[in-house]
């Protein structure tokens, strides 16, 4: 559909994608470190307010297990859509950062300095969340029960084995830039809320591990292991020491360590390298492939 103006209404096609992820990637390598920071800081906050929605909906949920797990999903969608439609950054869905850096419009230094910046500053607004989280005794609802699901979702991240979570985090990515790339073809924030409910709907339903969100629900769950008091513990009929995975050590080294090493596989080389060998790499002659 196209107006007398010759504006186009119709979403970008996939070439056309490819180039408006280009110069986005061009874009956020070129961010001011404070700004950049600032942004990727919002953007945990970001995705862990999807994760706060996603645990309280599933808490004492008698639905089946695909049908909880799906509730949680379309919850969780919160996040990515206040990060594409707020405006934040977001370490795994700037791993497309990458067909920029391919095409050689951003350097090595400047992709590295975007990925680092940005991770730490997620990381920051997750864990900040869930410390105000704490505070709030929010897991202290539905007589405990809200936070023994905070704890049971922390535990069982921990417990993964190292390879398992290097897998569950690549297909995680992939679905999360599958998210962003159709973004990019979008129109309209409709469009774009779209584009994002069905792909990061699947990969929380499916139980693929995302970093910056297990930076919210593992901090949480030790937040709630170390800093809830001895009623909260009565309330649920368990103690800490049931949770003695639950460590900040196995936490890092177990299972943030693990997804974003396979969210960086899953999102920069099966998505963001893939898009750009088919759209954006030259040809033997050195012209774009057409």
């Amino acid at each position: 559909m196209e107006n007398n103006a010759g504006f186009n209404m119709d979403a970008l096609v996939p070439k056309e994608m490819a180039h408006k992820a280009e110069a986005t990637g061009v874009a956020k390598a070129k961010l001011g470190p404070l700004r950049m920071f600032a942004l990727a800081v919002l953007a945990g906050a970001f995705i862990a307010l999807g994760a706060i929605f996603a645990t309280t909906v599933t808490t004492g949920s008698t639905l089946s297990f695909g049908l909880t797990k799906l509730l949680g999903g379309l919850v969780f969608c919160l996040g990515l859509i206040l990060v594409i439609g707020a405006g934040a950054e977001l370490f795994t869905g700037n791993n497309l950062i990458v067909m920029a850096w391919a095409d050689g419009k951003v350097t090595t230094g400047q992709l590295l300095r975007n990925w680092v910046i940005v991770y730490l500053g997620n990381f920051v607004g997750s864990v900040g969340t869930a410390v105000i989280m704490l505070f709030s005794k929010q897991y202290s609802f539905a007589n405990g029960a809200l936070g023994q699901n905070a704890l049971n979702i922390a535990n069982g991240k921990v417990n993964l084995e190292f390879f398992q979570a290097l897998v569950l985090g690549i297909l995680c990515n992939a679905l999360v830039c599958l998210a962003v790339w159709l973004c990019m073809g979008a129109r309209s924030a409709t469009d774009k809320i779209l584009s994002i409910i069905f792909p990061i709907t699947a990969f929380v339903a499916a139980g693929f591990e995302h970093s910056v969100a297990n930076m919210y629900f593992v901090p949480m769950g030790l937040l709630i292991k170390t800093g809830a008091p001895a009623e909260f513990w009565t309330q649920i009929g368990t103690s800490a020491a049931a949770f003695e995975n639950l460590t900040w050590g196995n936490f890092l080294l177990r299972n943030l360590l693990p997804v974003t090493l396979g969210n960086i596989i899953g999102g920069a080389v099966l998505v963001g390298l893939v898009y750009w060998f088919i759209y954006l790499r030259p040809s033997w002659t050195g012209a774009k492939v057409s």
